[in-house]
């Protein structure tokens, strides 16, 4: 007899990318514990403590190569039902109920999450002058008397005109609806909020104070809020979270394709959005004491297939050539009419675009910096999923955008996860013994110095243990693999090397980072040839991004380099440019700078003269078009190599290996390994 096999389905764990294949019959909190994905969860499955819930998504996912639905699970019982139900989720699923019985894309809500992601899209302390586009005035009206027929807005109006020189005003309806009532209340004293001078966006009775602004940078993986006091400038909260449409793709294609291969594929995304800014707006809010319809402004950048679906414009132009733009200009738009739950008249402000993929996030980054008014030439490189690059100085500027994918960010690597606790995101390599020590998100020691195991104190033991590695780790890896000769200048794993960190299946090999003691799962954490690879591809394209620059601009060398973004804040310098991730420059040179798109969205917030720059800026600079360059596919390729196949990197002098000896056979047939001493590289954090 034949023994029956339990068939296995390929699961997906979204935000994260945590993918496998789950017997079927799993539950769905117990598969998520198998990919080290870690679901809240209390009450041991008695459905009491609410904390698990998950979400299914529904049809066929080409990017992630699966199609699923909601009946590849278990149907919920009554008792779940009526649970979720009461949860205001019946859209969701309790995972310590729920089993796998077909191939499943699911969603873990940020509450959901045992281990939530660290965003790193903090502000910068920077200097802002105060021009905001929101302000209050109080106003002290004529009282209606028999006979005179102004009209109450008639009446406001003149007073305005009077008291503060405000003419050609307009109102917004809801507020007029109100106006009546509210002179009245204030016995014909009244707070007036204005936007732009022109428009009234709100009375209120007697004297009030308060006006408050966000700023949102709408990423492709993160999304980041800054609430503001617009009268003072003061950052009162702040807020990240992923950005949902990652169910959807992790690049810009995929969701474009999304788009395009389904009916409601924008309707999907747009809704996924609007509801993340909803929520970010009640946290932000809630954080800073104040109700979220007292928001009365907001200004919002990102790349430009984020903000066409933000704004529910289709992004299926930004899918090929000439990658047409519905609108390069900046733009207002009423809150209401987005869906957004700010204040009834909130107005939007969308920060302009340069080009087809070149986004208000760009623009947002270069009145942050403003490399635009400094003599030294500039290369600023927002390093995410779709990396943008200005390359200039004051008397000239050029852009262009580099599709860089979502290894940066952890996808499209074996055990790649966001930045969150227990995230690898520093590694060292041990040149002579190849053994690896690491750093995790949430840990301040090194893993050499771990005590692990029953023979230590509870208290002295790791809080958490390695559980991927994210971003900022994986292009250390590569580099100290690169340094300490495990991978040779093409990316290939060096085949003379027989040890046991290194595996080989065939002739590809893998490196053990972290051991199985050393996991959250209890399995070692590897980097395959196939993630290299990845990191290679992603780095080439972005460093042909800023070739094809230099060599429009008839540069071989750049005065200083800037890192922006949430990602490019968080990797080292030295890391970067030994990778060739960046171009050749002197070290102390080569600044990381933050969320610069998030706080040019704030300044751009807080003054609007900062708006007029911004317009005039995204006209200025020349937008070099990568995608079709005729020397793309010739610097792409050299790129590929560490640090790159020809270009020298003279400020590397004494870090990098020597070149690689011709390789010798030995007696077994196999390749003898020539042992290289490299330098050892300490960092600050190390001393």
């Amino acid at each position: 007899m034949h023994e029956e096999t339990t068939p296995n389905h390929l699961v997906i764990f979204m935000p994260s990318g945590r993918r496998g294949r789950i017997a079927s019959g799993t539950l769905v909190l117990d598969a998520a514990r198998q990919l080290g994905v870690e679901i809240e969860s209390i009450c041991g499955g008695r459905l009491t403590c609410n904390k698990c819930r998950i979400r299914v998504e529904e049809g066929q996912f080409a990017k992630h190569g699966i199609t699923s639905a909601q009946s590849h699970l278990t149907p919920a019982s009554d008792e779940e039902i009526r649970l979720l139900e009461k949860l205001e989720s019946p859209d969701c699923r309790l995972s310590c109920n729920a089993k796998i019985v077909d191939d499943a894309l699911i969603f873990v809500p940020e509450e959901s999450r045992a281990h939530k992601q660290v965003v790193r899209k903090a502000a910068t302390d920077r200097i802002i002058d105060l021009f905001p586009t929101v302000r209050q005035i109080f106003v002290e009206v004529d009282n209606a008397e028999l006979g005179e027929h102004r009209g109450d807005w008639g009446r406001l109006q003149d007073a305005l005109a009077a008291k503060w020189n405000l003419h050609n005003l307009t109102i917004d309806l809801p507020v007029l609806r109100e106006l009546q009532a509210n002179l009245r209340k204030g016995k014909w004293s009244v707070t007036v909020t204005l936007w732009q001078e022109r428009e009234v966006i709100d009375v209120q009775p007697g004297y009030q104070e308060g006006v408050y602004g966000l700023a949102v940078d709408i990423g492709s993986t993160t999304i980041a809020g800054f609430l503001c006091d617009l009268r003072t400038g003061e950052i009162l909260a702040t807020e990240s979270m992923m950005n949902p449409q990652v169910t959807y793709g992790e690049d810009l294609m995929s969701r474009i394709s999304f788009a395009m291969m389904h009916n409601d594929g924008l309707e999907k995304m747009h809704t996924a959005v609007i509801e993340a800014l909803n929520r970010l707006a009640a946290s932000t809010a809630r954080a800073a004491g104040i109700r979220q319809r007292q928001i009365q402004e907001a200004v919002i950048v990102g790349n430009t297939t984020m903000t066409h679906i933000f704004l529910g414009i289709n992004p299926i132009e930004l899918g090929g050539a000439p990658f047409a733009l519905a609108n390069r200009d900046s733009m207002n738009v009423k809150a209401r009419a987005l869906g957004l739950r700010l204040h009834r008249s909130a107005n939007i402000h969308v920060l302009p675009a340069e080009a087809g993929h070149v986004g208000a996030d760009n623009v947002a980054a270069l009145i942050a910096e403003e490399p635009y008014n400094q003599e030294a030439v500039t290369l600023l490189v927002d390093v995410g999923t779709n990396a943008e690059i200005v390359l200039g100085n004051k008397a000239w500027m050029l852009s262009a955008s580099s599709p860089t994918g979502p290894a940066f960010e952890g996808a499209q690597i074996r055990f790649g996860m966001r930045a969150a606790p227990g995230a690898i995101e520093r590694v060292r390599i041990d040149p002579e013994t190849l053994a690896a020590r690491f750093r995790v998100i949430g840990e301040d020691s090194w893993s050499d110095a771990w005590q692990i195991g029953p023979q230590f104190p509870v208290e002295a033991q790791p809080q958490h243990l390695a559980a991927g590695i994210c971003g900022s780790g994986i292009i250390e890896v590569v580099a100290e693999m690169f340094l300490a000769g495990i991978l040779l200048p093409d990316g290939r794993f060096n085949p003379t090397l027989h040890h046991e960190r290194i595996r080989w299946d065939e002739r590809r090999g893998e490196y053990i980072v972290a051991t199985a003691e050393q996991t959250t799962t209890g399995s070692p954490i590897v980097v395959t040839q196939e993630d290299v690879r990845n990191i290679q591809l992603a780095k080439a394209a972005l460093y042909a991004g800023t070739k094809l620059l230099m060599n429009e601009a008839k540069l071989t060398h750049v005065d200083r380099i800037v890192l922006a973004g949430a990602f490019g804040s968080y990797i080292d310098p030295k890391y970067a440019m030994i990778l060739g991730l960046i171009h050749d420059c002197d070290l102390a040179q080569v600044t990381a700078v933050g969320n610069a798109a998030g706080d040019g969205a704030r300044i751009a917030l807080l003054n609007k003269h900062k708006r007029e720059e911004a317009q005039r800026i995204s006209e200025w600079v020349r937008y070099v078009e990568t995608a079709v360059h005729p020397d793309f596919q010739q610097e792409f390729v050299g790129a590929i190599h560490l640090p790159h196949a020809t270009d020298p990197f003279p400020h590397l002098n004494g870090l990098l290996p020597d070149p690689m000896p011709n390789l010798e056979l030995n007696g077994n047939g196999r390749r003898k390994r020539r042992r290289r001493r490299n330098k050892k590289i300490t960092t600050k954090e190390e001393k």
